[in-house]
């Protein structure tokens, strides 16, 4: 049996942990979520959750890669035979996820270009849709659905993406992804602190900051506010989609796995409430300098990114080509980052299923992602990617977030197991709080979300598509990832490899 690689330090797993935490999401969703649910109000049920949920999730996720020293679907076999179609599961969605957020990686590589000299116009958003991603609809009188052309301007940073992602993971884990992340977290840090100095010191600065962290108390008693708490903890933390689990499998046997997930966790909420003063502080700029509230000008999401933020260059007081350069620059960084850890989750469970070298692992894995990725650098792709990414998300991690869980805790019942190792190689000892987040409090919270989540897009079409497009784009794209999993846990696993490494 092949030794499993290791970490070279723990601060270098910490990096990439945080790497793959720190997303897209941290810069452009957070700070949105947080102002329409309450303000600072928003961070009571925010730090709840986190403590509640998020972490004793890392806990569990790190338990049982560390425990199980494998992928996430060996992981799984190792724990209970039953179980390991979960850790295919999630590898599908991590498959799927990777294929269309190497896109927009790409928009922020172009978009870093651009911000030299603000290529985008006046009209940001007509650039965006129409100039630079030749949206079918804008461009041709398409429809959600239909393909359309390539589009070189997407699909050329694309390839870059994929040629730098890829050649990270050909490096491996010591040489590859912890070297990455050693220079992409520090320099990401350095150029976000930058922005929000700038931002922080611009007139209307404190208008933005007032309407972000101003409390609405009264949003406390809502139950929609501390859904969208839990959510946003659960979507941000990278749980639930085989990634900490695999990185956690290369940890050495006496690493501290309460700790790690504590710093991790921490680390990840520091960045979003950074991403937050940053993000509020330029809108509360462009209000100001526009004449309207701040509520006129806050979006999140692709609105935030690639139409706010543009307007907010193009009227920013001097030097503002370097502050597009910054923030753009930063999504690349935040992106990449993250989009190696996801494709990291299918490259090491095809390793062990099959027995393939790390370099045919990749070369399948990865290439067949970047393959199917550009469907979305089309002129039709933004309606792909965002039926996918919904679909995927919402009845995809999540669900299976909510199946992993409840699998643990209440059928293979491995929540002591897991408890004493933990303890084992932690300073900080797991009480029976842990015990009872994860057996009570997730279940029920993750549930009522799927629950809810079932019923809003079975009453209305979500962004108002086609019930025929969002079949073939979103709810199949989800269920296709179950079928997956259940059939690659079909194939036998060589003899030997449910015994659990000692190194």
């Amino acid at each position: 049996m092949n030794v499993r690689e290791q970490w070279g330090t723990r601060a270098g797993f910490i990096l990439a942990a945080i790497g793959s935490a720190v997303g897209l999401g941290n810069i452009w969703r957070f700070p949105y979520v947080a102002y329409e649910n309450g303000g600072g109000a928003f961070f009571l049920p925010y730090l709840f959750a986190l403590i509640t949920a998020g972490i004793p999730l890392l806990i569990m996720e790190f338990t049982l890669g560390h425990k199980y020293r494998g992928s996430a679907p060996l992981s799984y076999a190792r724990m209970n035979k039953k179980t390991e179609w979960i850790g295919w599961w999630q590898v599908a969605i991590s498959f799927v996820i990777a294929t269309y957020y190497a896109v927009i990686i790409a928009w922020a590589m172009s978009y870093t270009y651009f911000a030299v000299n603000q290529r985008w116009g006046e009209d940001t958003g007509g650039f965006l849709m129409g100039d630079y991603l030749q949206r079918i609809d804008v461009v041709s009188g398409g429809a959600p659905g239909d393909i359309g052309a390539l589009v070189p301007g997407v699909f050329i940073p694309l390839v870059l993406v994929w040629i730098i992602t890829l050649g990270v993971l050909f490096k491996g884990i010591r040489r590859g992804i912890e070297i990455a992340n050693r220079i992409f977290i520090p320099l990401l840090v350095a150029m976000f602190l930058l922005i929000v100095i700038r931002a922080i010191t611009l007139e209307g600065a404190l208008t933005g900051l007032d309407a972000f962290f101003k409390p609405e108390w009264s949003e406390i008693m809502s139950p929609g506010v501390w859904v969208a708490a839990y959510g946003q903890i659960f979507f941000s933390l990278s749980i639930a989609f085989a990634i900490m689990i695999t990185y956690s499998s290369y940890l050495s046997r006496k690493s501290d796995i309460t700790n790690n997930a504590f710093i991790t966790g921490f680390s990840n909420s520091s960045f979003e409430l950074l991403a937050g003063i940053g993000v509020f502080a330029a809108l509360g700029f462009m209000a100001n300098a526009s004449g309207v509230a701040v509520a006129d000008v806050a979006d999140a999401g692709i609105g935030l990114a690639f139409v706010v933020f543009p307007e907010i260059i193009n009227t920013f007081p001097g030097m503002n080509g370097l502050f597009g350069v910054l923030f753009f620059g930063s999504l690349v960084l935040a992106g990449l980052s993250s989009l190696i850890s996801i494709v990291e989750t299918f490259v090491s469970a095809v390793q062990d299923k099959f027995k393939f070298s790390r370099r045919k692992a990749v070369t399948i894995g990865g290439g067949l992602s970047a393959l199917i990725s550009v469907l979305f650098a089309t002129q039709g792709g933004l309606f792909f990617l965002d039926a996918a990414d919904y679909f995927i998300n919402q009845f995809g991690v999540a669900l299976a977030g909510l199946v992993s869980v409840i699998a643990v805790s209440w059928f293979v019942k491995k929540l002591p197991e897991f408890q004493t190792h933990a303890n084992g190689v932690s300073d900080f000892r797991l009480g029976s709080w842990w015990k009872i987040c994860l057996s009570i409090i997730t279940p029920i919270v993750l549930g009522y979300m799927f629950i809810q989540n079932t019923i809003n897009n079975l009453t209305d079409n979500y962004e108002g598509y086609s019930t025929a497009f969002l079949i073939g784009s979103g709810w199949l794209v989800a269920i296709l990832a179950i079928v997956v999993g259940f059939i690659f846990a079909k194939f036998k696993w060589k003899n030997g490899d449910m015994n659990i490494p000692r190194k």
